[in-house]
């Protein structure tokens, strides 16, 4: 039987790491391009992983404008606030690899 998956691949730069206790954020910028008017423009989209384990120790591990490719699965999540059900997009890493350092160039 085919199985059902959700996954994601971001390569792109650390603007910032945020950790915790038992779980490491970590913001990763990517670049799009895309023709406004006949003129090509770079969008930045930023995207927060969620780091555990092994992942949020390499996480912990890279600093802001390091270039990081970063795997994982999608997950959907909501929860009630106020009476209003809020809904999440979670981006779970699996696997974090530092490609180049920031100051190794």
């Amino acid at each position: 039987m085919p199985r059902n998956i959700a996954e994601f691949r971001i390569i792109g730069q650390v603007g910032g790491v945020d950790e915790k206790e038992k779980v490491t954020f970590v913001n990763v910028a990517s670049n799009y391009n895309r023709q406004v008017d006949g003129e090509w423009q770079e969008e930045v989209h930023w995207n927060r992983v969620t780091c555990f384990g092994k992942c949020a120790e390499y996480a912990h591990n890279s600093a802001k404008g390091d270039m990081v490719h970063v795997t994982g699965r999608v997950k959907q999540t909501s929860y009630d606030r106020d009476g209003q059900t809020i809904y999440n997009t979670d981006l779970i890493a699996d696997s974090y690899s530092v490609l180049v350092r920031k100051d190794a160039g």
